[in-house]
């Protein structure tokens, strides 16, 4: 059985947890094999939209297997590389949508927030119960807590352990929809069609921007150049944009 299982439709690359009798908790293995699936989807140019779900009923991911935790031995941090907390960062250019149920704990609610969309099942219950389990190793989950949350609410959790449940997150602007379990793959591939009617690499110098930006004030970002949107000015889906526009028809993107 494959710990973590890729698959494409079209222009959208999936790639599932599948340990659902652990939670769909992390060891060193998943870890690593998530690892190369970023790898796989980030390098394959017919690949556009990205999407993380889970097999399973209970958990969309425990966080870190107590009994075999990452390691971050293959140099990348945790999560396959997108947490950045125990290792180098792996960077991921093109949207990602996670599609989340029942249980996201700690390093699972880490990779979740790594996601640009977010659609949750109404029973997906968000929480970080390091303190209350009295275990804490690198906490970069916290700091994308701090900044993705009200700063209250997301102290209750890194304090308290305080859940959020799928209503509460979708209040804060933690998640983009909640919907029904029989409902979520539904709706993740309706959000994925919505990235699809997007030019690929508009909505990837768009992204790029937006990250980068976030590292300074809004004087320096406004000021700031950024290599994906100058690079998208050269290419097919540049200019099939203004064709489209003058011809006032629907835009065929290339991707190139």
């Amino acid at each position: 059985m494959a710990l973590i299982e890729t698959s494409t439709v079209g222009h959208v690359g999936y790639i599932t947890l599948n340990r659902p009798q652990a939670l769909n908790a992390l060891n060193e293995e998943m870890d690593q094999l998530l690892g190369a699936a970023w790898d796989k989807f980030e390098t394959e140019s017919g690949i556009w939209v990205i999407v993380l779900r889970a097999n399973g009923e209970r958990a969309f991911c425990a966080g870190g297997d107590m009994h075999a935790p990452p390691t971050g031995s293959s140099g990348l941090s945790f999560g396959g590389g997108i947490t950045g907390i125990g290792g180098r960062l792996r960077p991921i250019s093109k949207p990602v949508i996670c599609a989340t149920y029942g249980h996201v704990l700690g390093l699972g609610f880490e990779i979740a927030m790594c996601a640009d969309i977010i659609v949750a099942a109404t029973t997906s219950r968000f929480a970080l119960p390091e303190a209350r389990a009295g275990i804490i190793d690198h906490c970069g989950v916290v700091h994308r807590a701090v900044r993705q949350l009200p700063h209250h609410v997301a102290m209750a959790m890194i304090l308290a352990g305080e859940p959020l449940d799928a209503a509460q997150a979708t209040h804060y602007g933690l998640v983009n929809e909640v919907v029904a379990p029989d409902c979520l793959e539904h709706a993740t591939t309706r959000w994925a069609d919505k990235l699809l009617a997007c030019s690929p690499l508009a909505a990837r110098a768009a992204k790029e921007a937006a990250i980068a930006g976030l590292e300074g004030s809004l004087t320096e970002a406004l000021s700031g150049t950024y290599p994906g949107i100058r690079r998208y000015a050269e290419t097919r889906d540049r200019t099939e944009a203004i064709d489209a526009w003058s011809g006032r028809r629907k835009p065929h993107w290339a991707g190139t």
